[in-house]
């Protein structure tokens, strides 16, 4: 069965990752195309990168590298619970994905985003960093917004709208992790 992990993208006190991604993973509920775990970053807490040498050599010295590389090698595929910080992405989450290279590899990656735009900005850097460590990004992406997905900027109320994108993303999601697999053998 293909295995997706939604990524929580922060670890932020007052943080609204951990409701979105619990409504993200609500979504996936009923789906028989694949098994969905939630993977907060909280729980995996990274110093900023400190492997003495380059992820891409598969080399890690470090037991929370170690730690790390076993969680995500083990799913086929992604959704990132990412808010937009500055026209980006957060720290936490660009430090978690820094961290390793082949265990993203030919691996299917979608967006759950939010802010005041939506969190596009945030995605826009997300789908770059995600290329060069070889994570195929799908079209189909979430992007809820402070004004119209969140009761008085605060509880997450998503639109019927963002169900079917969300429907859409893990559709996308499933096909191109199922897709990808003769690669990762």
């Amino acid at each position: 069965m293909t295995r997706i992990a939604i990524i929580v993208g922060s670890v932020r006190p007052g943080r609204y990752s951990r409701a979105v991604a619990d409504w993200v993973f609500a979504q996936a509920a009923g789906r028989e195309d694949a098994t969905f775990e939630i993977v907060d970053l909280i729980d995996h807490p990274l110093p900023h990168l400190d492997e003495p040498i380059a992820a891409s050599s598969g080399r890690y010295d470090n037991p929370h590298t170690k730690a790390w590389s076993q969680v995500i090698a083990g799913f086929d595929g992604f959704v990132f619970v990412t808010p937009e910080y500055n026209h980006s992405t957060t720290g936490v989450l660009k430090n978690a994905i820094d961290y390793l290279y082949a265990e993203w590899n030919n691996k299917a990656a979608g967006f759950v985003s939010y802010g005041v735009v939506g969190g596009v900005r945030a995605v826009e850097h997300l789908r770059l960093i995600a290329a060069e460590v070889q994570l195929a990004t799908t079209r189909s992406q979430v992007a809820l917004s402070f004004y119209t997905d969140f009761e008085k900027f605060t509880t997450l109320t998503p639109g019927a709208h963002q169900v079917d994108a969300m429907a859409a993303t893990f559709d996308q999601v499933v096909a191109w992790s199922e897709a990808l697999a003769p690669l990762r053998k």
